[in-house]
């Protein structure tokens, strides 16, 4: 099963680590027990044996005494997340006990950056060096203060934001994930328990410097549960941008009935459409299947395939199952460095099989479905057991889907109450998608 949150490590990154207190001889022994399962469990789960010619066991080895050392839970889990760097691949994680422990609950933590799942309402990106208000929630407490796009957050509980953002973009200058990890370690800074406030700094369009105190209120959208996930927050949005475009934007590929309903509704009323906007910018992934169950509503031919998925024990085929009746308009799928894992799968997918042009910036390149448990030290693991490969033969881990037309948000843009992407994705199925 997909983890709903395609990069869980850059948000647990924000999270502060356990303080210095001693190991109790206990608490030594249940932190070894987990080095040896996280080691033990990409030995055995990993869908590559060889692990790319890496040398595991020279691994464990070096790193062992590391772990066996440790005097804190901060530098225990270091041992395991160095373990875990050296395969060089998304959704391998540490996850905080604590961290691990609201999640499965629901969020009932603390102030900022502890794991609580109450927000503002704003939506945001990260954009030349600069962390823009791209969207506000509809009734959030953004909304309430009259906080408006395109306006730049400065400084979060005295805490200046663009240095923040400046010390990550230095490290993840080359990587497709910096989008990914630069909204995360801003959005972190925003959320916290409910119920709780925010002092957040902004310049305004006049370039003003603006001081909001905010409340975190319980995220957009209805809760869902499925399975072992986490508890997630879903919503969705379809409507018409014009009499013959339709137009379908949903947070997360989760809430599989919701989501469906959804999209059946925007097709009937779509029905003689010129053409429909999916738009995925910000959708971190969810569940592998739901991509297929989307696709199904453009694709006419039986079994088509979006990619394939190789596991140690075989081959999932992501297969189309073409309803009786498709959509024939044109299709247009927005993305940006935010969209990953699903989103990443079926826009690529749909760009391989000529059904779909992308428009927007490239994606995290973050593919990799993954499985989450709890090691004896009651940290939690998230581990990939698979590699995913496009119709089109392309791996997206680590490289992401590159848009057939490159367009970028700007501040200016955002002020002006412009989307040049979604404005472009417009024009484009205007001219009969030519």
């Amino acid at each position: 099963m997909r983890l709903p949150t395609a990069l869980l490590v850059a948000a647990f990154a924000c999270v502060s680590a356990a303080g210095p207190d001693s190991l109790t001889p206990e608490q030594r022994r249940l932190n070894m027990d987990s080095f040896e399962q996280v080691w033990s469990t990409v030995r055995d789960k990993h869908w590559d044996p060889s692990l790319g010619g890496l040398n595991w066991q020279a691994v464990h080895d070096e790193l062992r005494p590391a772990e066996a050392n440790a005097t804190n839970m901060e530098e225990a889990r270091a041992a395991m997340t160095k373990m875990l760097e050296r395969l060089k691949q998304t959704h391998f994680a540490i996850v905080p006990a604590d961290v691990y422990g609201e999640m499965k609950s629901g969020g009932k933590g603390g102030e900022s950056g502890a794991g609580g799942e109450g927000t503002p309402g704003i939506d945001l990106r990260v954009i030349d060096g600069h962390a823009l208000v791209t969207g506000v929630a509809p009734d959030s407490p953004a909304a309430a203060a009259g906080i408006e796009r395109g306006w730049e957050i400065v400084d979060v509980d005295g805490k200046d934001v663009a240095k923040s953002l400046r010390v990550i973009e230095r490290k993840l200058q080359a990587s497709t994930l910096r989008e990914f990890e630069l909204v995360q370690a801003v959005a972190e800074r925003l959320r916290g328990e409910v119920g709780t406030t925010v002092k957040v700094e902004f310049l305004d369009g006049a370039d003003r410097r603006v001081e909001r105190t905010l409340e975190r209120a319980k995220p957009r959208g209805a809760v869902a549960h499925m399975g072992n996930l986490p508890p997630m927050h879903f919503w969705v949005e379809a409507r018409k941008v014009r009499p013959d475009i339709g137009y379908l934007r949903f947070n997360t590929f989760f809430e599989p009935e919701a989501l469906m309903a959804s999209v059946t509704r925007i097709m009937k009323e779509c029905a003689g459409c010129r053409g429909l906007v999916i738009d995925l910018r910000g959708n971190p992934g969810g569940i592998g299947g739901l991509a297929t169950g989307l696709a199904g509503w453009f694709i006419d031919r039986q079994g088509t395939q979006l990619g394939t998925m190789n596991l140690r024990s075989g081959q999932i085929h992501f297969t189309v199952f073409a309803r009786p009746e498709t959509f024939q308009g044109a299709l247009a799928v927005l993305v940006d460095g935010c969209s990953a894992s699903t989103a990443e799968i079926f826009a690529q997918g749909m760009k391989d099989l000529g059904r779909a042009r992308i428009f927007g910036t490239r994606t995290a390149g973050a593919a990799l479905p993954s499985m989450f448990e709890r090691l004896p030290n009651g940290d939690g693991f998230q581990y990939a057991i698979a590699n995913y490969i496009s119709q089109g033969g392309k791996a997206l881990e680590g490289t992401g889907v590159t848009p057939d037309e490159e367009v970028a948000l700007s501040r200016r843009a955002l002020l002006d109450g412009k989307d040049p992407v979604l404005d472009r994705a417009v024009a484009w199925i205007a001219t009969d998608g030519k």
